[in-house]
């Protein structure tokens, strides 16, 4: 893992050559028209580089170890591959998963819980957690400010020879803002272009996608961006800060204990564990829970309420089709875009 020192001793030319890759990207035509972003804190390629810059610098932890991109990584559609991650500077496993960063811009709630509002919030809880960076603002601002780059990267980006918090945080925003993915081969098969053909199995498991899954996992985005109880529990108990009552945590309101966010399934083949606590390691087990492993609770997602039972009836064979079809959403263009990658290393 490359250390804070090392970073102090980059040649500021891998810097300069990574900015042409941070470029505002065009969004695809089946996801959306363009990007949203907040009137104050605009895309532009100096911004974008910025956070690029900032999510996988390990100096902006308390250890000078851990960076944004030690729990999201690129090649694992920046996932883990880890049910509870303990990379963090103090070692414990962290009692959420990792979530996957992907087509962000249209989230209007972020974390399992929606506990942050937008981008430019998101990262403070992971930068200050004890068990995540663990870092302190001032020490982190003065690491910046007494780095060899970032005082003119600051200035290129928000026009300011001040580097302040708010700064930090939209730099970062600007950068996860671009982490978009729509280039599958679903989505070429949709969008009809070269490579978009789908096979006799994905095409039956895309049926039964839209037949069962799509009212929670909607649009080419694959999520409703909303909050379910998708009957993985039937207790969830009140300490750790209630952590385990999920979006109630959040609102306070009893008719939301034991709801999380709908995941985006885009890139799903990559992202094992799933769950918010990665309590499944494969999609078999992911499906297996939805056929016969549903546990009730008031809260519980009608869409698993049908006809006086639980859950959604899926033979083994059906489940085959389904997992055909969800690997069609693997975008390896999105994995593998220079534009995303860390502009650290050394060429």
């Amino acid at each position: 893992m490359i250390t804070a020192l090392a970073l102090v001793g980059c040649d500021l030319r891998d810097v300069e050559e990574a900015e042409p890759d941070s470029r505002i990207p065009e969004v695809p035509p089946n996801l959306a028209e363009a990007i949203p972003v907040p009137n104050h804190n605009p895309l532009t390629p100096e911004g974008i580089a910025l956070g690029r810059m900032l999510f996988y610098d390990p100096g902006l932890s308390a250890n000078g170890q851990v960076s944004c991109a030690s729990c999201h990584q690129q090649d694992k559609a920046f996932s883990d591959g880890q049910a509870l991650s303990k990379a963090g500077v103090s070692g414990k496993p962290l009692l959420r998963h990792a979530p996957t960063l992907v087509n962000l811009a249209w989230m209007d709630g972020m974390f399992w819980d929606g506990g942050a509002k937008n981008l430019e919030a998101v990262s403070m809880g992971p930068l200050t957690h004890a068990d995540e960076m663990g870092q302190n603002l001032n020490s982190l601002l003065l690491y910046l400010r007494q780095h060899r780059h970032y005082p003119a990267q600051f200035e290129k980006a928000f026009d300011t020879d001040s580097i302040t918090s708010p700064l930090v945080l939209r730099a970062l925003a600007q950068f996860q803002r671009t982490l978009i993915s729509a280039n599958s081969r679903y989505d070429r098969y949709v969008r009809k272009e070269p490579g978009g053909k789908l096979s006799s199995l994905e095409l039956q498991g895309m049926a039964l996608f839209r037949r069962h899954c799509d009212s929670c996992h909607a649009t080419d985005f694959f999520t409703d961006n909303r909050y379910h109880n998708n009957g993985l529990d039937s207790d969830f108990p009140e300490d750790h800060e209630q952590l385990a009552y999920g979006r109630g945590r959040i609102t306070g309101i009893a008719q939301d204990i034991g709801r999380y966010k709908t995941p985006s399934l885009r890139n799903i083949a990559l992202t094992a564990p799933y769950m918010h606590d990665g309590r499944f390691g494969t999609l078999q087990e992911v499906l297996q829970h939805y056929s016969s492993g549903i546990k009730s609770y008031a809260t519980l997602a009608p869409q698993l309420q049908q006809n006086g039972s639980t859950g959604i009836a899926l033979s083994l064979q059906e489940q085959q089709q389904l997992i055909a079809f969800l690997h069609t959403l693997t975008d390896s263009t999105f994995i593998s875009n220079n534009a995303y990658g860390n502009p650290w290393e050394l060429q």
